[in-house]
């Protein structure tokens, strides 16, 4: 189990090489109020911008990062950038870097943040996956941008929405089943036209197909942990969180 420390964030417990740096936050230690108490990141979910900056701030410090993150005008999709050479919002949903130094992100309220690293440590990637994204290829499409062979790859998956709480509909499902016939054993039915639906075996699968078999985390659900962590589904006007990482210079 990842360890917590001020201000409310998670070290990535994965056997990552020395020099990669991965961390998430949860809602705690900020300075927002309600209902974004009270560390929230995203500028774009209405409040104040003097907070967000701060609790930027404080999650700087409190990690030493070593520059500003990448921030992505994430929009559900699978496009992919390379973070030292990408403007400030880039509109993408996952970042990549083989620089050290530079942090690459991704902001969450159930959507499945994804983290990336070479098993050399000269590559990291960040990568945000709803299911919309997820079903349209943004794991695979981070794989592909990376440099490192495939095999060669470790995944974590950060917080996302539980299997117990996240409800779909026909539709979803069979946006995925056309992909992977084994998707099926990621839904279970819930009531007519409906299904319960675990977005992290979901990932694994899709991460599999990719030729990425070391993968950890997915042990969260935002949604029925309300003290630790933001969920859209949950409270509809809400904070974000952001898994980051980076390479050490």
């Amino acid at each position: 189990m990842a360890a917590v420390t001020t201000p409310g964030v998670i070290n990535v417990d994965w056997p990552a090489p020395e020099s990669i740096r991965a961390h998430v936050t949860t809602r705690l230690g900020g300075v927002s109020v309600a209902p974004w108490d009270s560390l929230n990141l995203g500028m774009h979910v209405g409040d104040d911008p003097r907070h967000v900056a701060e609790n930027r701030r404080r999650v700087a410090a409190a990690l030493g990062l070593p520059a500003e993150p990448l921030w992505l005008d994430q929009v559900h999709g699978a496009r992919v950038v390379t973070a030292e050479s990408a403007l400030q919002p880039a509109k993408a949903d996952a970042s990549v870097t083989c620089r050290p130094g530079v942090v690459c992100a991704v902001m969450t309220a159930d959507c499945l943040p994804v983290l990336f690293c070479a098993d050399d440590g000269s590559e990291a990637a960040a990568a945000h996956a709803g299911w919309r994204g997820l079903a349209a290829g943004v794991l695979e499409a981070a794989v592909g941008a990376m440099r490192t062979e495939n095999g060669r790859i470790m995944a974590w998956l950060g917080p996302a929405i539980g299997p117990t709480a996240f409800e779909v509909g026909d539709e979803v499902r069979e946006a995925f089943l056309a992909a992977h016939g084994e998707a099926a054993e990621a839904f279970s039915r819930n009531r007519p036209g409906h299904w319960l639906a675990d977005i992290y075996r979901l990932a694994r699968i899709r991460l599999a197909g990719a030729g990425v078999t070391r993968i950890f985390g997915g042990e969260h659900c935002t949604y029925t942990e309300g003290d630790l962590f933001y969920s859209y589904r949950r409270d509809g006007v809400t904070g974000r969180m952001a898994s980051l990482i980076w390479m050490q210079r």
